[in-house]
C-alpha cells in the first residue's frame, strides 16, 4: 500500500498522461487498504484473514464525453497505457451535457482539517486471537447459551488520494478496529441467536471484549421462548441497535440520483415537513474519530456539518457535481466513489438528535406495543415510501417491556412514520449512522 505522497505522486502522473493523449480535464482516486481478521470457535481458533490490495481510478473528460479506467498496475509505463484508454474512451462515449469535474472555485483550497482518524496502533494476530477469545467466552458463560457461532477481531488500514486537473490534490489515512461475539440461547426447535459489536478509528475507543461478549449472550438467552403477535395497529418502538435504519432510509431518498430520476418519495418535499416538529437530523463529517470522517468528498469539495433536517423540515438534497448541475444547483460536499466510475453521492457521520424523554418515559403510556431489537430484509419501496419489513423483538404492555416476540412483520409508509417519529434521550455514538431509541406510532404488525 502506497504512503499519502507517494499516492500523489502516482496521480500526477496519470494525470499529466491523460493531458498528453488530449483529455481536457481529468481527475483520478487512489485507494489501497490492508486488514487482518482472526475467527474463533467454541474456544479454539477457526479462521486468520490477510487482505491487501489497491487500485487507481482515472475520469477523463473531453468536452462533456467522459470515459473511466482502473489500474491495478501502478508503474508509470501502466499509468500512461490506462491514460490513453481511458481518452480513446471518452471520444467514443456519448455526450453528456452534466458530466464534469466540481466547479473550481468550490475546490478545498490548503490543507484539509485534521481529524484524528488514523491510529498507529498496530496489533499482531495474537493480541486479536485473545480479544475474539476473550469476546466469545464472555457469551458463552452467559446462563442458558448453549453454542456458539464464534467471536471475530479485526484491524484495518486505508490510505485515499485524490488530484484534479484542476488543482485538488489531498490524501488521508485511516484505521479501524472492530470486536464481534454471536452465540445461540436454547436447545432443539426453541434456538435463538444473536450477536453484539463494536467498531472504532481507534484501538483505544473499542469497547471491552468481555462486554461485548456478555451482551451478546444476554440477548440470546432474553429471545427464547417467544410468542407471535395478533395482526393489528401498534406504536413501535425501535431500539437503537435498529433505529439507525430509518435514517439510511431517509438518506436514499434525497440523493442528487434518485431526485434527478425521480424515483424518491420525497421529491417534491424540499422546504416541507417532513419530520415531527422538533426533529432534526445531522451529517457530520467533521467529527473527530467518526467511522465516516472526511475533510473532502470524493470531488475535492470541502466538507461540513450540515442539518439535512431542521425542526423536521427538509433542507437539502445530497448532491455531488453531475446531479447539482442537472438540478441547476450547488454541489453539497457529498460526492461519494470509489476507483470504477463516476462519484454518486452519500451522507457520512449521521445522527438524529435526541428528545427529552428516556426510554422509560417514551414506552410508560404504551398499553400494548413491540421494541423491535432486530430488523430482517429489504422490504422498502424508495418511489412510495411503502415500508414492510420482518422483525423481532419484545412485547411492550402497560408501559413495560415483556415476553419476547419472533416472526412478525412491520408495515407503514415512511412519509407516515417520520412523522409520527419521537426520539428518547439515549443517542450514543458508535456507529457511522446513530439514532435514539425511536417510537413510531400507529404501525401494522403482521403477526398469527
Amino acid at each position: 500500500m502506497l504512503t499519502i505522497p507517494q499516492a500523489l505522486d502516482r496521480l500526477d502522473t496519470i494525470l499529466a498522461a491523460a493531458r498528453t493523449a488530449g483529455a481536457d480535464t481529468a481527475d483520478a482516486l487512489y485507494a489501497g487498504d490492508a486488514s487482518t481478521s482472526i475467527a474463533v470457535r467454541l474456544g479454539q481458533l477457526e479462521d486468520v484473514g490477510r487482505s491487501e490490495g489497491e487500485e487507481l481510478g482515472l475520469r477523463v473528460f473531453i468536452g462533456n464525453r467522459s470515459a473511466s479506467v482502473t489500474s491495478s498496475d501502478l508503474s508509470p509505463a501502466a499509468l500512461r497505457e490506462a491514460a490513453d484508454r481511458a481518452v480513446a474512451m471518452a471520444r467514443l462515449a456519448p455526450e453528456d451535457p452534466h458530466a464534469g469535474l466540481a466547479p473550481e472555485a468550490l475546490l478545498l483550497k490548503g490543507q484539509p482539517p485534521e481529524l484524528d482518524i488514523n491510529d498507529p496502533t498496530d496489533l499482531p494476530s495474537e493480541r486479536l486471537k485473545a480479544l475474539a477469545l476473550a469476546a466469545e467466552d464472555a457469551a458463552r458463560a452467559v446462563h442458558g447459551v448453549t453454542n456458539s457461532e464464534g467471536g471475530g477481531a479485526a484491524q484495518g488500514r486505508a490510505n485515499t488520494a485524490l488530484m484534479t486537473s484542476t488543482g485538488f490534490a489531498a490524501g488521508r489515512a485511516s484505521s479501524s478496529y472492530s470486536l464481534s461475539a454471536s452465540v445461540i440461547a436454547g436447545e432443539g426447535a426453541g434456538m435463538q441467536r444473536d450477536y453484539a459489536w463494536h467498531s472504532a478509528r481507534f484501538f483505544a475507543d473499542l469497547e471491552d471484549a468481555t462486554a461485548i461478549g456478555t451482551r451478546a449472550g444476554t440477548r440470546a438467552t432474553r429471545r427464547l421462548a417467544p410468542i407471535k403477535l395478533d395482526t393489528g395497529q401498534y406504536p413501535i418502538v425501535f431500539d437503537p441497535r435498529v433505529s439507525a435504519s430509518l435514517i439510511g432510509h431517509f438518506i436514499g431518498a434525497i440523493t442528487g440520483s434518485s431526485i434527478t430520476r425521480g424515483t424518491s418519495f420525497l421529491k417534491d418535499s424540499m422546504g416541507q415537513q417532513v419530520f415531527a416538529p422538533g426533529i432534526q437530523i445531522i451529517d457530520d463529517p467533521l467529527r473527530p474519530r467518526g467511522l465516516r470522517s472526511r475533510s473532502f468528498d470524493g470531488e475535492g469539495l470541502p466538507t461540513r456539518r450540515l442539518a439535512l433536517i431542521e425542526d423536521g423540515i427538509l433542507t437539502t438534497w445530497l448532491l455531488d457535481a453531475a446531479s447539482a448541475h442537472q438540478l441547476g444547483l450547488a454541489p453539497t460536499g457529498h460526492a461519494s466513489r470509489g476507483t470504477s466510475g463516476p462519484p454518486g453521492a452519500s451522507a457520512s457521520n449521521l445522527h438524529i438528535a435526541p428528545g427529552p424523554l428516556s426510554p422509560d418515559a417514551l414506552i410508560a403510556d404504551i398499553k400494548r406495543g413491540l421494541l423491535v431489537t432486530e430488523l430482517i430484509g429489504m422490504g422498502v419501496n424508495g418511489l412510495t415510501g411503502d415500508y414492510s419489513r420482518g422483525a423481532a423483538g419484545f412485547l411492550i404492555e402497560e408501559g413495560q417491556i415483556t415476553r419476547p416476540v419472533a416472526e412478525i412483520t412491520i408495515a407503514g409508509n415512511l412519509k407516515d412514520m417520520f412523522l409520527a417519529l419521537t426520539p428518547a434521550n439515549d443517542l450514543a455514538f458508535r456507529h457511522a449512522s446513530n439514532a435514539p431509541t425511536l417510537r413510531v406510532e400507529g404501525m401494522t404488525i403482521a403477526g398469527a
